[in-house]
């Protein structure tokens, strides 16, 4: 970032005829755009037909360790204190922003990072707009910003520039293969018996223990088609892309619009795959009837509220959990709602609330130091931004902040790690909890092509 000029961002309606003429009927069309502008391609952050999608960096954070929540907060701030902002709607997302993935855990080498875009489309409640950032003195106006969306639209239909999507991707004639990362399946099994020792030995409730596996292919991946499919076959979940890191996650942390913060929360998970053929109602009896698993989502639950509690007026969420169907799982699912508490006349931001949730006991456990303690003895791995926050903010203290779940770190053009993990408590079983782990690695191994379970 330069010290010379100050941000600059410049938001503008785009008309239904504009996205028409431009053949954008909704972001997920824009993911192919940005295959041109960056090695990286996109950034997105998208869920049925709305959300945002950004090309280029101008500006980014990095940093690492249990200061990196504040320390980017504090970098977005010294951005926005000289910005020069044109945004007519004034909507979450809209005017200065910025994406972003953190670590999961403080000794991660993983660095986390804020991504200011040069360009970004959003699309929300029937809305659609156009931001330009810039950060080197230029001045956007409505002609610059839509001559930039214009440029790498046309880019994207160039043959040389964007090769199809089945003869670039990992496909039936070019399949990759699949390898334990840091713990064999026989080394996790073991793992999840030493978690349940550890809890029955009393002072722990649950830990959430995470594996990983590395997928290989003798053809280069391309990241946009991963993440074109995951908005194709998950539309459900938030499908995010920042830098190497892409995925689809069913779980918000925490979205914050004005005074009003909201959180999904997911504990408690059931194939879809054991279901027997002709069924009804399984996922209501063997989910929703379990005690093992309403135990896990009670945790989960009791963690985020107590920890949402001091920042909220009023804090709202359903005395029962309901069941959240996906492609590939079921999930005891609740929905919480805070009102934001003002001092001195202003709301915590989406990324204070993050440094404050963040890790519940959905991905680490309770109690939750002494959870991620154990996990970093079990798992054997650094998780870098697995299970980590991924989403956005605004100028205005909004956003949407995901949990990286469903999710993957591309390493290079041939190499993507996957991560899956489980909640571990003492009625737990180790063959159960590995079978669960294939089933979340499902939607990155479907976008992957590549087996259920290899």
């Amino acid at each position: 970032m330069t010290d010379s000029f100050s941000l600059r961002a410049l938001t503008l309606a785009l008309a239904p005829a504009t996205l028409t003429e431009l053949g954008i009927p909704n972001p997920g069309a824009l993911l192919d755009a940005g295959a041109a502008d960056s090695p990286d391609g996109p950034l997105c952050w998208l869920r049925r037909g709305e959300g945002l999608v950004g090309f280029g960096e101008i500006a980014s954070f990095a940093g690492t360790g249990v200061s990196r929540f504040s320390d980017a907060e504090q970098w977005w701030k010294s951005l926005l204190a000289t910005a020069d902002v044109d945004d007519s709607i004034r909507m979450p997302g809209t005017g200065a922003m910025a994406f972003g993935s953190f670590a999961f855990s403080k000794t991660s080498a993983f660095e986390s990072v804020l991504i200011v875009p040069a360009l970004v489309v959003g699309f929300s409640a029937g809305t659609a707009w156009l931001t330009q950032l810039s950060l080197d003195g230029t001045v956007p106006t409505a002609e610059s910003a839509l001559g930039l969306l214009r440029d790498l639209v046309s880019a994207s239909l160039s043959p040389s520039l964007s090769p199809s999507l089945e003869s670039s991707t990992p496909d039936s004639s070019s399949a990759g293969t699949v390898r334990s990362g840091a713990l064999t399946e026989e080394q996790w099994k073991n793992s999840v018996q030493a978690g349940v020792a550890a809890i029955a030995h009393g002072g722990l409730e649950k830990v959430v223990l995470a594996r990983d596996v590395l997928a290989t292919f003798p053809t280069p991946v391309r990241r946009v088609s991963i993440l074109q499919r995951l908005v194709g076959l998950y539309d459900e979940c938030w499908t995010y892309g920042v830098r190497g890191l892409v995925g689809a996650t069913p779980e918000i942390l925490i979205k914050v619009d004005g005074s009003t913060a909201q959180a999904r929360v997911l504990a408690g998970t059931l194939d879809r795959e054991d279901e027997p053929a002709g069924s009804t109602g399984f996922a209501d009896t063997v989910l929703g009837g379990s005690i093992k698993q309403r135990h896990e989502h009670d945790f989960a639950v009791r963690s985020l509220t107590r920890q949402l509690a001091p920042f909220a007026t009023d804090l709202s969420f359903p005395a029962e959990p309901f069941i959240l169907e996906l492609p590939n799982v079921w999930h005891l699912a609740s929905d919480v709602t805070a009102q934001l508490a003002s001092s001195n006349g202003h709301v915590p931001t989406s990324l204070a609330l993050v440094e404050a949730l963040h890790p519940t006991a959905a991905v680490c456990g309770t109690p939750r130091e002494e959870a991620a303690t154990l996990i970093l003895e079990l798992e054997k791995m650094d998780r870098g931004p697995y299970a980590g926050p991924v989403g956005w903010l605004d100028g205005a203290g909004n956003g949407e902040w995901g949990i990286a779940l469903r999710g993957a770190v591309l390493e290079d053009a041939h190499t993507v790690r996957l991560y899956a993990g489980a909640g571990i408590v003492e009625a737990s079983d180790p063959e159960a909890e590995l079978a669960e782990t294939w089933a979340k690695f499902r939607p990155m191994l479907q976008a992957l092509k590549l087996p259920n379970r290899p």
